[in-house]
């Protein structure tokens, strides 16, 4: 492994393989967009109204406030991808700061979010290939469907970061066109009776906000892609913060007035139920079927480029890890395309398993379960992340987080921190208690992997094939 340099002033480098071939930037400014928006905008805006409902109209509110924490962590790594532009994003900020221990910590607790993402992810494609394929209720074929959903993006990785980055800017503007016009359309035929109550789980309404807020959040993952994937993005000291700012407004703009005219269009009472609520939407526009077939399309050919881009992003975090010694070493193969192969198959199998393990209980507990699931583990790198920030600014250290501004980036820091930590305290008992159980089963690993480069004395970061 390459330990990191010290500056005069104390501050760590980041950590440099003179040996390594420079990265090869494959991602202009619209590909890392595109793969922002593609990532944040998949299976959360066609399944989470409906996952919502019975919150009432407060989960409106809790879109609000976390389309402003979201703009706020793009901020947040936009500033980091400056400081340390390579892949690896979350797990190389914390790495800088804390240690070894802390940017594994960071790197699993995020590669435990993206394979679970992905399953759940996977998970939300049914619903919608329910009204295309009536399904029946038939437990063994949904699965079957979910599975299929993520073995063939799994599949379309192999050809290489650049054909991702091709996919990404095609589904996203199949999918954002569409949206965007339901959600503005839609906004005519809204009937005000349908929204339902404003809290309807009968608790407080800080409670009810907190609740919607960390189910939401599963909407905005994807928020840190471009940072994830700095090393394949061009000039990425300025377009990775572009890219995450621009794709976050962009996708809470779809995502807020696109459940706005969800509520308004389907009745409470039946949205709570529903397992295509765009598709129930659209049908309530049209006085048909048709509607809703056409958006369960651009729904399935939605989840489906995001799948693409999240297997992605869950093979480059241990890729990273693994170059330094972190991660085990099968995870730092890069194959012909550029993608780390061993880490889409460890996701791909992973993702498999856990669907096959919570599929009894049905899709719609499935999901919900698996995006709390996904609060807990993502939350966790963003607190790391913002914690690392927190550092180099109470360092003084303002030169390395460019461009200058204490004020202004202690308080994107700050904030990103507190967000981060109200939606962790807003995910519940249950999900806190299962994010932790996967994030402390990664401690033997780290363990294991320090045993063996202790005995073996320093080991080199892989160089990519």
């Amino acid at each position: 492994m390459t330990t990191p340099s010290t500056t005069e002033a104390g501050t760590p480098e980041p950590a440099q393989d003179p040996a390594a071939a420079p990265p090869r930037r494959t991602f202009g400014l619209a590909a890392a967009t595109a793969l922002v928006m593609g990532n944040i905008i998949g299976g959360g805006i066609f399944a989470l109204p409906a996952t919502v409902a019975p919150y009432g109209t407060v989960s409106l509110l809790a879109f609000v406030v976390l389309s402003v924490a979201a703009v706020l962590l793009a901020l947040l790594f936009g500033r980091l991808a400056r400081r340390s532009p390579v892949t690896g994003g979350l797990y190389v900020y914390p790495r800088d700061a804390f240690g070894e221990f802390a940017g594994f910590l960071s790197a699993w607790s995020y590669w435990t979010m993206c394979w679970v993402s992905i399953a759940a992810l996977a998970v939300a494609v049914v619903g919608y290939v329910d009204v295309l394929i009536p399904l029946g209720g038939n437990h063994a074929l949904e699965a079957l469907v979910a599975l299929a959903a993520l073995w063939l993006p799994a599949a379309a990785n192999f050809a290489g970061t650049r054909w991702v980055g091709g996919v990404q800017i095609v589904s996203t503007v199949l999918k954002f066109v569409p949206l965007l016009l339901v959600a503005t359309i839609g906004l005519f035929f809204v009937d005000a009776d349908n929204f339902g109550p404003f809290n309807a789980s009968g608790g407080s309404v800080t409670g009810a906000l907190a609740a919607s807020a960390a189910l939401l959040l599963y909407s905005f993952l994807g928020v840190e892609s471009a940072a994830v994937s700095a090393g394949e993005v061009r000039d990425p000291e300025r377009n990775v913060g572009r890219a995450s700012v621009l794709g976050t407004l962009a996708s809470a703009l779809v995502y807020i007035l696109g459940t706005v005219a969800v509520f308004g269009l389907v009745p409470h009472d039946e949205l709570v139920d529903s397992g295509a609520p765009f598709a129930d939407a659209v049908n309530s526009i049209t006085g048909g079927t048709w509607g809703g077939t056409a958006i369960a399309l651009v729904a399935v050919a939605s989840i489906t480029g995001c799948l693409n881009g999240w297997i992605l992003l869950a093979a480059q975090m241990p890729y990273a890890a693994a170059r330094d010694g972190l991660f085990p070493a099968p995870f730092a193969k890069l194959g012909k395309g550029g993608v780390p192969g061993f880490g889409v198959w460890a996701v791909a199998v992973l993702g498999t398993l856990l669907i096959a393990l919570n599929y009894t209980a049905g899709p719609d507990t499935t999901f919900r379960v698996l995006v709390l699931i996904t609060t807990f583990t993502g939350c966790v790198p963003y607190l790391l992340s913002a914690a690392a920030q927190l550092y180099w600014l109470a360092q003084g250290t303002r030169e390395r987080v460019r461009p200058a501004g204490l004020v202004r980036d202690l308080i994107v820091a700050a904030l990103s921190f507190a967000f981060s930590f109200w939606l962790i305290a807003g995910a519940g008992y249950a999900a806190v208690y299962q994010g932790v159980l996967f994030l402390f089963a990664g401690i033997p690993v780290y363990v294991w992997l320090r045993g063996r480069k202790g005995s073996e004395g320093p080991v080199s970061p892989a160089t990519p094939s």
